[in-house]
């Protein structure tokens, strides 16, 4: 049995990415690549610990023009079941695998960055709560395997670099986790615009106050 859960989870090489057998399948991975997309779909990419459910949430209230109450009585649901306007809400994928329509100028990309010390940190204590991640030995150990790539998502310079040098090929809207800690009001703006949302000022200011009342930390 202990043999058994310690492969089941372990990460799988795969065209210049790490899956995680047990959870990713490659034909699965491979099919995405020719999925039909809409005009309107949106796609959330980050490499792994860099707010992705951060992002979820304020495209979330961006929906709901910032009325809580709209959003409350979703409450049972989760992001992706309360954004039916996302047909692919979120992934951790490189750009060679992603639904080739994208370099057609088809759906939105938004791509969120983060400095790596930051996301090492986080990263490596999710991996001591994840049980579909090995647990570090140590911090000295995980920071070798970050710095190869040899962790689920794969290297982290790789992923930013891959993704960047694609920017202008699709509708990318490229903004980094300091950018929103930073300047929340701005990044938020440039989010609406990108998406073409039509929100006043005071829905734009109350997507902006409900974000900082929250505790954003939990989504990292």
């Amino acid at each position: 049995m202990i043999a058994v859960e310690a492969c089941e989870y372990e990460l799988v090489p795969y065209r210049g990415f790490t899956l995680i057998n047990g959870i990713h399948d490659p034909d699965d991975v491979d099919q995405i690549q020719d999925l039909e997309i809409r005009d309107s779909d949106v796609f959330v990419v980050t490499y792994p610990k860099s707010g992705t459910s951060w992002m979820q949430q304020i495209l979330l209230l961006l929906e709901a023009k910032g009325d809580l109450a709209d959003i409350s009585r979703l409450s049972s649901s989760s992001n992706a079941d309360r954004m039916p306007w996302i047909e692919m809400r979120v992934s951790h994928l490189l750009h060679q695998f992603m639904p080739s329509a994208l370099s057609q100028k088809k759906g939105k990309v938004i791509y969120v960055t983060r400095n790596p010390k930051d996301i090492l940190v986080s990263y490596f204590y999710f991996h001591k709560l994840a049980k579909m991640l090995e647990t570090p030995k140590d911090f000295d150990d995980f920071f070798e395997k970050f710095m190869r790539g040899d962790v689920f998502g794969c290297s982290w310079f790789e992923h930013v670099k891959t993704w960047y040098s694609h920017k202008d090929d699709m509708n990318m809207l490229f903004i980094t986790y300091e950018e929103m800690i930073q300047d929340l009001p701005s990044a938020v703006q440039r989010i609406a615009v990108f998406l073409e949302k039509e929100l006043n000022p005071e829905q734009l200011a109350n997507v902006v106050k409900h974000r900082y009342l929250q505790q954003h930390e939990e989504d990292l």
